[in-house]
């Protein structure tokens, strides 16, 4: 069953510069990764600092390896570098989609 990740983390905005470099690298890495069918982060330009997370993964077993990867580690080690907080991830379970 393909799993949609999404939700938010917030980021200092004076962070946001020097945290963007770390941003490119996990989506980069995550989006190389087996099961991944979509992986992105975006601004939201109502909110300064908060960062919209979305992904899709083809399942669950391909999200607990994405858990697993040293990109990951790497990732949650800068968070307290750049102040990164208030994580809201949820995880929805999709038995079907259509175009709209």
């Amino acid at each position: 069953m393909t799993l949609i990740i999404a939700g938010s983390v917030r980021v200092p905005p004076g962070n946001l510069e020097r945290f963007r470099p770390h941003m490119k690298a996990m989506l980069e890495a995550s989006r190389a990764e087996d099961g991944c069918l979509d992986y992105t982060y975006a601004e939201d330009v109502a909110e300064p600092g908060r960062i919209r997370v979305f992904e899709v993964w083809r399942d669950a077993a391909a999200l607990e390896a994405h858990f697993q990867t040293p990109h990951m580690a790497e990732w949650r080690a800068h968070w307290p570098n750049f102040g990164v907080s208030d994580r809201r991830l949820f995880a929805y379970e999709i038995a079907s989609q259509r175009p709209l």
